[in-house]
């Protein structure tokens, strides 16, 4: 009989908008990319250390028993999901790299890894759809797969290739991974920003938190990223910031909204800057939601911003956490089908599913790019 979620809890193992695949053109070599993977003068490396601390108190308690069951049928709706050559999706998104990586994530948020675990061999046969679907030259995507940006689906599969390398240390997953951080280092734009294509051309700040987000977690796995890359990352993102405190799309102006605004703190945070007065305006601007989360209000990107919204809050800790989760937990219980047990989304089912169940598992502390 296979180990519940409250069985595994003590046993935590290791430390959106999606994408069509194009020929990636990387023009010459950044010059601080060469030692992407291979290690540097420490002056050279770049972030800082990840916020350190306990877990916010009673955190594990914040998973109730009914939220437990919420999270296992989710679970098991996401395994009976997968497709025969172990990737998820379904209709335009069938195999797409994010929806992949996001629905590995979620199954690595219970304390399986690859190999291990309830969910082990869902999480090494989405691997292995990952790592088939990275070429030569680190690109990861499938062309068949998408509706958008390819970027969106490197960021999330070289997310999800250095959480399980983080996990495993496997050399083929390291391989890999060294490739898609080279790729992601070598497309940033003058700006310090990404875009949907592996080009240099302009920059988004949607894109750009998947991008930073995997450079966070590969360097949290002992790979090289350039200081110069993550500090233009910085600057781009800072720049992105309106008065209200939101952040908008691009640089050349528009609106603030949740979603991205939710990205634009956790892209700073990932480049570990904590305490800045960006971070304290972009934390008030997210708070203004609360109650529009308690009133289940639908908007655009609605799992892309909690997703991101959840990492803000957790990562913050303290009261901020403790409000949040509670509210957007109660409010993720209330969508998901009664009876089937996924969350529904314009993308695909195993989109929102795979969204919802890492927001909910985040008291878990089992992925190493949330692990404090």
């Amino acid at each position: 009989m296979p180990m519940t979620r409250s069985m595994m809890r003590g046993l935590v193992v290791g430390a959106a908008c999606i994408a069509l695949a194009v020929v990636p053109w990387l023009g010459a070599a950044h010059p601080s990319a060469a030692g992407a993977g291979t290690g540097a003068d420490e002056k050279d490396v770049g972030f800082g250390d990840p916020r350190h601390g306990d877990v916010p108190e009673g955190a594990a308690a914040m998973i109730t028993p009914e939220t437990d069951r919420v999270i296992e049928s989710g679970l098991a709706w996401l395994a009976r999901s997968q497709n025969a050559d172990g990737s998820f999706g379904t209709g335009t998104y069938r195999g797409n790299i994010a929806v992949t990586s996001l629905a590995g994530l979620a199954f690595m948020a219970t304390g399986s890894s690859p190999g291990r675990g309830p969910y082990g061999p869902q999480i090494d046969r989405a691997l292995e759809y990952v790592m088939d679907n990275t070429s030569p030259s680190g690109f990861i995507a499938v062309a068949a797969a998408s509706t958008h940006g390819p970027m969106y689906s490197h960021g999330f599969g070289t997310l999800f290739l250095a959480e399980a390398y983080g996990m495993t240390h496997r050399t083929e997953i390291r391989e890999k991974l060294q490739k898609a951080v080279r790729l992601i280092i070598d497309t940033q734009n003058s700006e310090g920003g990404w875009r949907y294509q592996p080009v240099r051309r302009d920059a988004d700040l949607s894109v750009t938190i998947c991008q930073i987000n995997a450079l966070r977690a590969a360097r949290n796995a002992g790979l090289y990223v350039p200081k110069e890359t993550v500090e233009n990352c910085i600057h781009y993102v800072k720049q992105s910031q309106n008065p209200d405190g939101g952040f908008r799309y691009m640089l050349q102006g528009g609106a603030s909204s949740f979603p991205r605004s939710a990205a634009g703190v956790v892209a700073l945070y990932s480049a570990a800057v904590y305490d800045a007065k960006e971070v304290e305006a972009g934390i008030a601007y997210l708070k203004q939601y609360m109650p529009e989360i308690k009133l289940g209000s639908r908007y655009s990107h609605y799992f892309y911003g909690h997703y991101y919204a959840a990492q803000a809050m957790w990562i913050r800790g303290g009261e901020d956490w403790n409000t949040w989760y509670p509210a957007i937990r109660d409010e993720l219980i209330r969508r998901q089908s009664p009876t089937a047990g996924f969350w529904s989304d314009s993308i695909c089912n195993e989109y929102g599913t795979a969204m919802a169940l890492i927001i909910l598992q985040m008291p878990n502390n089992s992925l190493p790019i949330f692990q404090r």
